[in-house]
């Protein structure tokens, strides 16, 4: 029996499966990251993002329970090798004035991973007319962009100043 043909409601599922995997990958490393964070302003923003990242996986919770499938990730290479960056930087770096400014470029890269994955979902739950799902999917996008910039402020104010 043939199977039938994969569509974007298909691609829907594995993407939201790509950043949930993602998303408990980011659980794990924040309190790492805020552990090695040299300032205090970077330590409370990976804080602060831990929590916030709690809520978007009880988001992708309720959009997997909207599309009637179980909330599971699947591995996701991306998120591993940028997370792997990141570790590297702390050990590499570790004790430095340039931890700090590698942690948050790190962290960047994660963001803009994460914006990247949010963004398309967003697009996608609406062309699929999952409506209930799109005000999550904008919600955990619009803290995403915040944390960015958020992040970048920090870079600008005194990290990267401090290590140069």
């Amino acid at each position: 029996m043939a199977k039938a043909p994969k569509d974007l409601s298909d691609l829907f599922h594995e993407t939201l499966k790509d950043i949930y995997y993602a998303e408990k990958q980011i659980l794990r490393a924040l309190p790492k990251m805020a552990k090695n964070a040299q300032t205090d302003e970077l330590r409370a923003a990976f804080e602060k993002h831990r929590d916030e990242t709690e809520g978007h996986v009880e988001r992708l919770d309720q959009v997997f329970e909207m599309i009637g499938k179980s909330p599971r990730g699947k591995t996701c290479d991306a998120i591993i090798g940028i997370l792997d960056e990141g570790k590297e930087i702390m050990e590499d770096f570790a004790q430095t004035e340039a931890l700090d400014p590698g942690m948050l470029a790190a962290a960047q890269a994660v963001e803009h991973y994460e914006i990247s994955r949010y963004g398309t979902l967003k697009t996608w739950a609406q062309q699929l007319g999952l409506k209930d799902a799109v005000p999550l999917l904008e919600a955990t996008l619009s803290e995403e962009k915040k944390t960015d910039e958020l992040l970048t402020r920090l870079a600008l104010a005194n990290v990267n100043k401090k290590a140069a």
